[in-house]
């Protein structure tokens, strides 16, 4: 069954990384989660806001790394190939997503939200680039289910930069039921590059050198990219947390 996307922009799949380079992106706008304390799933839940921020969210490329590994998990640092566990700063990710419905925002409950991006060193796991082959590796990849509050949480790490894109995180959700059609939305989120630059500073980001690509400079980025800024907050851990809002209309 084809999936129904959202009106205003639609979702172009199945690229080369120089393919994605020149793409319209979309709005994204992203909330503060305040700074993180270690929570059970319960504690996450009771975050979110009691009123759901419901903007709708146009789309973004899905980029070329896309697998669906159906990795069902929230800490997405580790290789389950071997146990490794990729090193960089702590990225705990928190998002919300609601049901737009009848003029009424509630929370939605069994979307699956998927989350994928590059280490360190700006590979990406289970692809073949000309500059690396890591099939069957699956590190920086995962999935979680929304709980009955519309959240999903994950761990990861601040990612890395590669040649012709600025720094960048992947998410898909999906809606697979037998009550409704099936629904996918795909986009992306951007960090301040002034962040950036200190989070690149450390290691083991700095053992790639300078990154060669900012927003400003960025083909996807410029179409937008202001509005998908992902806001975040220092954590406990020496690492940032935020939240990420986001509205769906499913009809």
């Amino acid at each position: 069954m084809k999936k129904p996307l959202p009106k205003i922009i639609s979702v172009v799949s199945n690229l080369t990384r120089r393919d994605v380079l020149g793409l319209i992106s979309g709005t994204v706008a992203v909330t503060v989660l305040g700074c993180w304390r270690k929570q059970s799933a319960s504690t996450i839940a009771s975050v979110a806001s009691p009123a759901p921020a419901c903007t709708v969210r146009p789309q973004q490329t899905e980029g070329p790394y896309f697998v669906d590994e159906k990795l069902n998990r929230s800490d997405i640092r580790s290789d389950p190939s071997d146990g490794t566990i990729k090193q960089g700063v702590p990225l705990r990710l928190v998002f919300q997503v609601s049901q737009i419905r009848d003029r009424s925002c509630t929370p939605l409950n069994n979307a699956i939200v998927d989350v994928w991006h590059c280490d360190a060193s700006g590979i990406y796991s289970d692809a073949i680039d000309r500059n690396f082959n890591t099939l069957g590796k699956k590190f920086l990849r995962g999935y979680q289910t929304t709980n009955a509050n519309g959240i999903a949480e994950f761990l990861t790490v601040y990612p890395g930069w590669y040649p012709g894109r600025t720094v960048h995180i992947h998410f898909k959700i999906r809606i697979n039921s037998a009550s409704q059609k099936s629904y996918e939305f795909t986009s992306q989120l951007y960090f301040d590059d002034a962040l950036t630059d200190r989070v690149h500073a450390q290691k083991p980001y700095n053992a790639r050198g300078r990154r060669t690509q900012r927003n400003n400079r960025d083909g996807i980025f410029k179409q937008g990219g202001q509005q998908l800024m992902l806001q975040l907050s220092p954590a406990e851990n020496g690492g940032y947390a935020g939240r990420f809002d986001i509205g769906l209309e499913l009809a």
